[in-house]
């Protein structure tokens, strides 16, 4: 029987071409994959406080309703286009702990530090098809003049020492204008 709760996030992708499919299944560095095909990459922060999560956040991260955690929001851009808007929660707890220096990282990429440390894990890739009335795509929405009718979305948690850090990466229709 497949989910079909608003809240559900997959573990397969469907309906997906074959370069969004590229880009959405490569568990490498995005980071690192913008940069080899742009030469003007950059991170532009717009978001980063304690705040509290979404419902679909919660039990992912092991939080409690209402519980705070630090929430981080970029877009990733080639030149002056935005190709990936990135949505990072930690709990608030862990920020004392093994993610400590992320509230410093400023327009520094999460995915230099998430990939340059061996002893970080990562899950299993999510997917999820998002449209308007989802916060991610509102949020990821926000610098686009021509708004499509969806978004592709993935996310994982990475582990370090016990601790977790959910990033979520919202692909932008432009990341299709870069190299693949």
């Amino acid at each position: 029987m497949i989910n079909t709760h608003p809240l559900a996030w997959y573990a397969a992708l469907t309906s997906v071409s074959y370069p969004q499919r590229r880009w959405l299944q490569d568990r490498g560095s995005l980071t690192r994959r913008i940069q080899d095909r742009c030469s003007q990459f950059s991170v532009k922060p717009i978001f980063q406080s304690l705040s509290r999560v979404y419902g679909d956040e919660l039990d992912v991260m092991g939080l409690r309703h209402g519980e705070l955690a630090m929430v981080r929001e970029v877009f990733l851009y080639c030149g002056s286009t935005p190709v990936v808007f990135a949505h990072s929660v930690v709990a608030r707890k862990n920020l004392r702990g093994a993610w400590r220096g992320l509230s410093g990282l400023g327009n520094k990429s999460l995915g230099t530090v998430l990939f340059t440390n061996p002893k970080i894990r990562r899950t299993p890739l999510e997917f999820k098809k998002i449209s308007r009335g989802h916060f991610l795509y509102e949020r990821a929405c926000t610098r686009m003049q021509i708004k499509p009718v969806n978004l592709w979305a993935r996310r994982s948690l990475f582990t370090l020492h016990g601790q977790s850090i959910l990033v979520t990466e919202v692909f932008l229709p432009s990341i299709l204008d870069l190299p693949s």
